[in-house]
């Protein structure tokens, strides 16, 4: 069985990592979660999960304004064309569904076949806010903590700034 939220906390308190948590509705989109930025501060994430046809599968925590070129963002990472990993996938390796994917879900990876790549705008907020393993709550960390535990389950962060990956029209936008 994967981890659950309660697992997940008792993981974080292990590690010594403050944490505080928000209950609310279950939200799918970073649109649907506009209001719960109003409650906590810091950086809220959005979170992909993508592999290539190679088996290299990557999660991808940034902060939700990042626009993120998937189309390019293989040949900076040195994998194969990146896609949407499916939802079996994601179950088996980080045991979450669609809708609640999650740095945190990389405590479930225990077979330590993700790549976890961090939005370097992200590394910029404190908190730093993602669901604990399901949709219907977020829970706040430190980014220095959330690195910390990433770290902890076996899983080097890449910093990584998305904005790279912006052609000069896309920029200025």
């Amino acid at each position: 069985m994967p981890a659950d939220r309660h697992d997940l906390f008792t993981y974080l308190d292990r590690l010594e990592i403050p944490h505080s948590t928000v209950d609310h509705p279950p939200v799918f989109t970073v649109a649907e979660g506009e209001g719960i930025k109003a409650e906590m501060p810091g950086g809220h994430t959005k979170n992909l999960f993508l592999m290539d046809k190679k088996g290299t599968i990557i999660l991808i925590s940034a902060l939700g304004e990042t626009r993120i070129r998937i189309n390019r963002l293989h040949h900076a990472l040195g994998c194969g064309r990146l896609s949407f990993g499916k939802e079996d996938l994601l179950y088996e390796l980080l045991g979450v569904r669609p809708g609640s994917v999650s740095a945190f879900a990389l405590m479930n990876d225990t077979g330590k076949r993700v790549r976890f790549v961090l939005d370097k705008a992200l590394t910029d907020h404190d908190p730093v806010n993602f669901h604990p393993l399901s949709n219907d709550a977020t829970t706040a960390v430190s980014c220095d903590d959330l690195i910390r535990f990433a770290e902890a389950t076996g899983h080097p962060v890449e910093i990584f700034d998305f904005n790279t990956l912006l052609d000069d029209a896309s920029a200025a936008q």
